[in-house]
């Protein structure tokens, strides 16, 4: 009986002493860099689509003297998501992949003034409406307007300027 003792305490130093030696050894070996992926891009041709060009347009014919008018303009750009008592991290996750069509700010400090929104038929779909009513909600919060327009193949310049500069000028 005591030599069985005596081999299971052998056998369980053998183990302790095999684990030990063999996580000694993966320490010292040294350590491969891991590989990073790699992302490859290319240059887009056009910022954005002729509709939302031609609609650019249109806008810096009705404000580009007094403001500029920035194209595409994602939220993190132009919010601050640093607000004391919230993780900041996760309300930089929750407005990072979202944008407007168009910001307007003002020339002498480049202060965001009026986001817009060219509605076509993409912001009929559900997941679409969900995302705006948040993005409104949003805005609304930070105190900036919000100004939808629907995407038509003409529009009504002094219509859009009247609304626009209605915000503007308030």
């Amino acid at each position: 009986m005591k030599l069985f003792y005596i081999g299971v305490v052998a056998t369980g130093i053998f183990i302790i002493l095999k684990i030990f030696i063999t996580w000694m050894s993966s320490e010292l070996k040294p350590k491969r860099p891991q590989k990073k992926t790699e992302y490859h891009y290319k240059k887009k041709d056009f910022l954005i689509f002729r509709n939302e060009h031609e609609f650019f347009d249109l806008l810096v014919s009705i404000v580009g003297n007094k403001y500029y008018v920035f194209p595409q303009m994602h939220l993190e750009t132009f919010l601050n998501h640093k607000i004391k008592g919230q993780n900041w991290r996760g309300a930089f996750r929750h407005i990072d992949e979202k944008s407007v069509d168009y910001l307007i700010c003002d020339k002498n400090y480049i202060k965001p003034l009026l986001a817009i929104e060219l509605d076509g038929s993409s912001h009929k779909q559900e997941k679409r409406v969900e995302r705006d009513i948040e993005v409104e909600r949003i805005l609304k919060e930070a105190n900036l307007p919000l100004l939808r327009i629907e995407n038509s193949k003409r529009h009504d310049k002094e219509e859009i300027r009247n609304n626009i500069l209605s915000i503007l000028e308030s």
